[in-house]
Parts: C-alpha cells; sequence; structure tokens
C-alpha cells in the first residue's frame, strides 16, 4: 500500500487537474453561446439560398452547368476535412479523421487519386503523420471560421472541377445537432446533387432537391421544413408565387451564378456548424474529466482515511505493548 505522503500527493494533483478542466468546461461554456449564435445567424441566408435555387432551377434546365453534371469517370477527388485546432475534445476529431481515412483508402483502392484539404490543425498534423500530402490546409481558425476561408476553397474547387481537374468533392466535418451532441457527416460538394442547410438543434437535417426524382424520393417532408420554408419566403420576399416569371439575364444565367454562391455558402456553414459542435464536445469532455476527478478525490481520500487510521491503530498498539512489557 502506498504511504500517506504518496497518497496525499496524488491528491493535490488530482484536485489540481479538476480545477483546469473546470475552468476549461467553464470557457468552452462561454464560447458555445457566440459559436452557435454565428451559425444560427447563417442560416436563414442558407434557408434563402435553398429557396431561390429552388425556384430558379423548376424553371431552368441547368444541364449545361458543369457544377451540376457528373463526370463520366473519377479520377481525382477532393475531401475537405474540417476538425479542430485543439484537442481535449473527446472524439470530436478521431471521428471526422477515421471517416476521412477510410474514404481516402477507399477511393486508393480503386485506383483514385485524392486531394486532401484541411481546415484545423490535428487535421494537417494527422495527415502529415500519415505521409499523405495535403493541397491546402488552414489552421488557427477553427473555432472562428471567415468567410475568406470558404471562399478560398469554394474558388479553389470550383475552377478544378470546372477544368476536369477533380470529379468530386467531399467534405467531412462534425454536424452540431444540439450543443451536447455531434453527428459526424460526410456530404458530397461537387457535383450539386441537391441544396440543403443544416440547423444547429434537435432533429433532422433539411434537404431540398434539384431534380424532381430526388424530390419525389423525399416526399415525407417534416413539419420543421415548412417552418423553414415559410421563414425564408419572409427573407426572400418571394415565396412560391403562382404565375409566369421572366428572367433577366435569363434562368439558366441566373442559376449559374447563383450555384457557386451556393457551394461557398455550404462549405461555410459546415465551417461554422464544426466550430459550434467542437465547443460543445469540449465542455462535454471537459465536464466528464472533471467528474471524475471529483469522484477519484473522493476515493483517494477514502483509500487516506483508512490508511491514517491503520497507521494509528499500529502505534497504539505498540504504544501499549511497550508499556505492558515494562510493567513486567
Amino acid at each position: 500500500m502506498p504511504s500517506l505522503r504518496d497518497i496525499q500527493k496524488r491528491i493535490t494533483s488530482v484536485q489540481s487537474t479538476k480545477q483546469i478542466t473546470r475552468t476549461m468546461e467553464m470557457v468552452a461554456t462561454a464560447k458555445i453561446r457566440r459559436a452557435t449564435d454565428r451559425i444560427i445567424a447563417a442560416t436563414p441566408y442558407a434557408m434563402a439560398m435553398v429557396e431561390v435555387l429552388q425556384s430558379v432551377a423548376k424553371r431552368s434546365s441547368g444541364s449545361e452547368n458543369p457544377l451540376l453534371a457528373a463526370h463520366a469517370e473519377v479520377k481525382r477527388v477532393a475531401a475537405i476535412v474540417v476538425v479542430s485546432d485543439r484537442g481535449l475534445a473527446g472524439g470530436f476529431n478521431s471521428n471526422v479523421l477515421r471517416a476521412a481515412d477510410r474514404y481516402i483508402a477507399a477511393m486508393k483502392a480503386k485506383g483514385v487519386e485524392c486531394d486532401i484539404i484541411t481546415c484545423g490543425k490535428k487535421a494537417n498534423a494527422y495527415f502529415n503523420y500519415r505521409r499523405l500530402p495535403v493541397t491546402l490546409s488552414f489552421k488557427d481558425l477553427s473555432a472562428d471560421p471567415p468567410i475568406d476561408e470558404a471562399r478560398e476553397i469554394a474558388s479553389l474547387l470550383i475552377d478544378s472541377y470546372t477544368n476536369d481537374t477533380i470529379d468530386e468533392v467531399v467534405i467531412f466535418y462534425n454536424h452540431a445537432k444540439n450543443v451536447a451532441d455531434q453527428v459526424q457527416r460526410s456530404e458530397q460538394i461537387l457535383p450539386i446533387v441537391k441544396v440543403s442547410y443544416h440547423e444547429v438543434g434537435e432533429g433532422e437535417d433539411e434537404a431540398v432537391y434539384l431534380d424532381e426524382s430526388a424530390k419525389a424520393a423525399a416526399a415525407g417532408a417534416s413539419e420543421r421544413m415548412a417552418q423553414a420554408r415559410k421563414a425564408a419566403e419572409n427573407i426572400t420576399q418571394t415565396g412560391e408565387t403562382s404565375g409566369s416569371f421572366e428572367f433577366e439575364p435569363s434562368s439558366e444565367a441566373v442559376l449559374n451564378a447563383l450555384l457557386p454562391a451556393y457551394v461557398e455558402t455550404r462549405i461555410f456553414h459546415a465551417l461554422l456548424d464544426s466550430a459550434a459542435g467542437e465547443q460543445g464536445a469540449r465542455r462535454k469532455a471537459m465536464k466528464s474529466a472533471t467528474d471524475n476527478a471529483t469522484e477519484m478525490v473522493t476515493t483517494l481520500t477514502r483509500i487516506f482515511n483508512r490508511a491514517r487510521q491503520g497507521a494509528i491503530t499500529t502505534e497504539i498498539t505498540e504504544i501499549v505493548g511497550g508499556a505492558a512489557a515494562l510493567e513486567e
């Protein structure tokens, strides 16, 4: 059994660690509000973009737009991996990195090359350790991602896809289902099959499909989607109005201008979503660590008291035995 001094040192060490994890929990709690407010503020724009694209797509074939056309053969893909710059967030980073790693391995097994774009130090360090080349990387921006980051990524990918340099773009990130739970997502950005947005809050994600067949497959739209559409109508001040529309320029030109903006918005929304999920994951991880430290201190204190009681009993026994020996 360890000595009383060793047990006391360990109790002091655990208490110090508990203070750190408790402080980090409080800091993450304070940051959750701002991160959540940012994505909630960005959601109406994403909703409006979905509504406008849906409306324009109904009045335009869009078949000539390169961002909607799937390439006949997939030879090169791009993977956007969105994680955090710091750790101590449970499985927040590892879940995304494992999903991206499986995707890259599957593509390589098919003979498809993969360009990797990392957002967050942890992803960059992971792929460098795996000796996988990173095409574009961002760091020190995961907690507060700027629009310029999404704009640079979107510009690179749109140019590459239009010039047939890459044939598919997939993004991997954590969706903040609520302030406590995150859901790992992998979604196709290019070619654009559907336009969608995600909200921070309980429930499933919402999506509006551009083609009629996909829309028919998703005919069971939820009540939340109907409310979201109504809110988007208030923002765009368009709504579903009967009658014909005249576009100047043509509806195809409007769609061609909106689709690159949608790609940029979709990437930016994923960055904000990941930022909100990062703080929630860190708060949850630090709360668990604080609770474990509290339980450990309780257990160590009990062991300390038992050891001290045993030492006192031994000393009393020795004193009594010594006194008895003197009497004899």
